[in-house]
Formats: C-alpha cells, structure tokens, sequence
C-alpha cells in the first residue's frame, strides 16, 4: 500500500511526484504522423492531373470542332463556286483560311462535288499532340435518275 499523506505539508508533493514521473523529455513519435498530410498532397496532386488532362483533352476537341466547321465551310463555298464557274479549289481555300484552319488537300469530284480538308492546330497542352484534322464534302446530291 501507498504511503500515508498527511493533509498538510506532504500532499502538494506527492501530487507533484506523479506528475513529475509522467513528464518525458524525450516524447516517442508516433510513425504514422503527418501521414494525412502526405495523403491530402497526393489526392491534390492527382486532382490537378486529372485537371490538367480535362482541359487539354477540351482543348483538343475544340480544334477539332473548329477544324470540321472549317472543313465544312470551305467545301460549300467550293461547291457553290464549282456552280458559278469559278476555282473551286481557291475558293475552298480561302473560305478555309478565313475560318482559322488551312487547307491540307482539295479535290474535285465528279458531278460538281468537292472535298475539303482541313487541319488546326490545338491550343494550349494538346498542341503538342498534333493538329486537328476534318474532311468535309459539298455539292448536289446524285440525281434521281441515276438510281436503278
């Protein structure tokens, strides 16, 4: 059993003792502190990846969108100038080149058809990929006639 305390002078140190003996200079680490911390850096770190790669994957489809309007565009003001007797493939061209892409390949089709197409750059990330490349085709459908 425990020593007897006498109410007065020996109970402040006996108090004192028992804190005193759970006082450790040197505090045991805990090894799996800080390991929330690494753990929150890596998910951030994947989210800007993964963030990253969304917009560079939105970029590429906007240059391919825009290459496909381009590619369209370029192939009607071919066909309608293929109608009126002019260079369809200038005009292809042009149209082609005012809608921010170029003209990769023009060609002239039987029956007033003409094909078109088109490549643009990506922006940002994506441009290192490559460009954006569309084919687009315009001219009156074949005639009715011709069918069996």
């Amino acid at each position: 059993m425990g020593r007897a305390v006498r109410p007065g002078r020996d109970a402040g140190r006996e108090a004192g003792r028992g804190l005193r003996r759970d006082l450790d200079c040197h505090p045991r680490r805990d090894p799996e502190r800080g390991a929330g911390t690494v753990l929150v850096l890596g998910v951030v770190a994947a989210a800007l990846l993964l963030a990253v790669g969304i917009a560079a994957l939105g970029a590429a489809q906007n240059a391919r969108g825009a290459a496909q309007a381009a590619a369209d565009l370029g192939a009607l003001a071919g066909a309608t100038a293929l109608r009126d007797g002019f260079d369809p493939c200038g005009t292809a061209g042009a149209a082609v080149t005012r809608n921010g892409a170029e003209l990769a390949a023009c060609e002239v089709l039987g029956g007033g058809v003409v094909r078109v197409v088109a490549t643009r750059a990506a922006v940002g990330p994506a441009g290192e990929l490559g460009s954006a490349r569309a084919t687009a085709r315009a001219g009156p459908r074949e005639s009715a006639t011709a069918r069996p």
